[in-house]
């Protein structure tokens, strides 16, 4: 019994399940402990024969399960570990640990500190008796080894699979930096659609809206997007005034045309001027006289949540200023339209004001500032209104702004911070006057 105990020592700070070595000790410990047991009370050959067979049953099961799941951010010395237990037959005054009453006569169970009827100890997730001389303790509860996986085992939030353990032992997965949701890394290499909007993936049992141009939308953002230019005019409308409310106002008026991607990618091609957010760029101000083809009308979701019906128009674009119009890619929920918006109105009204022309991180740092600040009088409009806002679109400003905040581009990402610096210290017409006497930022 010494070598026993030397196997499970310190087993209380977690058992380490680096190899199937240890696996192998543990199941001869058992064994050595039950013959050992056996022997002492003299059963006779033909039972400890046959219940040799039924131990080495369970143990042949048992190596062929899979170590219990960790996960790399975990903590590895967590108090999830599979303590010895021992076969025993009563001979003195005992107290069940489960059921507080005598151990009188028969076969009792000794583990945890503890003595338990066989049928006492009982797994805290079925409910149902362990056996077998196997299970894992977390906290102070016993489990099956199943059902801790079950209970505890992380499961991908996109396929619903249990997500797989690496040859050490590690369970392996990602998580999405805004909306924690947990998936197995190959879902970034596999084909899975993500929604255009949220970045969320596609979870196996919801099928999101496909739009005409090969974007996937999820139908909590498919809930407020735009479908068509016509849609879009009130929410250009209250940009409008927002920019009117900063003593901005734009005299001249802009067309705003909703496109599908192709048609935004042709208008790029189309310009000699402009700085664009790879990998996809969504908004867009034109400056040149070219044809657009422009979603006219909001389209209806059809069979499988695909929207087949967009009326395409030609729009010919005619320059009678610095700026021909304003491009914003459609199907696109309020919010994220609005910041598009406001970022793209704002290059319009630097062309308008005869500013010069800026360095990359100067113009689109402080488009992106704009964006942000109109971003922000949304939420704080959003907590006014409280419960009669779904909670899903307050949820939604906070990734589009925390998207802008975040960016890591040297262009978008760098000229926003120090656009926001500047803006937040100096106050935006300033930070404006800076910008057009010198071309930079102040410090």
């Amino acid at each position: 019994m010494d070598w026993l105990s030397r196997i499970f020592e310190g087993s209380n700070r977690g058992v380490s399940w680096d190899s199937r070595s240890e696996f192998e000790d543990f199941d001869r410990a058992i064994a050595m402990s039950l013959a050992e047991g056996r022997r002492r009370h003299g059963f006779s050959d033909d039972f400890l024969r046959k219940e040799d067979e039924r131990l080495a049953k369970a143990l042949h099961g048992r190596q062929k399960l899979d170590p219990p799941p960790w996960n790399r951010n975990m903590n590895r010395n967590a108090n999830v570990h599979q303590p010895p237990m021992s076969i025993s037959h009563s001979t003195g005054y005992r107290k069940c640990a489960g059921c507080n009453n005598v151990i009188s006569h028969g076969q009792y169970l000794r583990c945890m500190g503890a003595v338990w009827h066989p049928e006492c100890l009982k797994c805290h997730a079925c409910n149902l008796p362990i056996s077998d001389n196997e299970f894992l303790l977390s906290g102070n509860y016993p489990y099956h080894k199943s059902c801790y996986r079950e209970n505890h085992h992380p499961r991908c939030d996109v396929c619903r699979h249990f997500i797989r353990t690496d040859a050490a032992g590690f369970v392996e997965y990602k998580v999405h930096p805004f909306w924690a949701q947990k998936y197995c890394p190959r879902h970034e290499r596999d084909g899975t659609p993500r929604c255009c909007s949220c970045d969320r993936f596609e979870p196996k049992e919801i099928q999101y809206a496909a739009l005409n141009d090969g974007r996937k939308l999820c139908l909590e953002c498919l809930d407020s997007a735009i479908m068509g230019t016509s849609d879009c005019q009130p929410l250009y409308h209250d940009i409008q005034q927002f920019f009117a409310s900063m003593n901005m106002k734009l005299e001249q008026k802009i067309p705003l045309l909703l496109v599908e991607r192709q048609a935004l990618n042709e208008a790029m091609d189309g310009e000699t001027n402009g700085h664009y957010h790879m990998p996809e760029t969504r908004g867009l101000c034109l400056s040149e006289e070219q044809v657009v083809s422009t979603v006219s009308r909001q389209p209806r979701i059809g069979m499988g949540n695909r929207v087949p019906n967009t009326r395409i128009e030609p729009y010919q674009l005619t320059r009678h200023a610095e700026v021909t119009a304003i491009l914003v890619l459609y199907g696109l929920p309020r919010l994220l339209t609005g910041s598009i918006l406001a970022h793209e109105m704002m290059h319009a009204w630097l062309r308008l004001k005869g500013y010069p022309t800026l360095r990359p991180d100067v113009e689109e740092g402080i488009c992106q500032t704009v964006a942000h600040m109109w971003l922000t009088a949304e939420i704080a409009l959003l907590s006014r209104q409280g419960r009669r806002s779904p909670p899903f679109e307050k949820k939604l400003a906070d990734f589009f702004k925390q998207q802008i905040e975040s960016d890591m581009s040297p262009v978008y990402g760098n000229g926003f911070r120090a656009g926001n610096r500047a803006v937040l210290k100096y106050g935006l017409q300033k930070t404006l006057y800076h910008i057009r006497s010198t071309g930079s930022f102040p410090n």
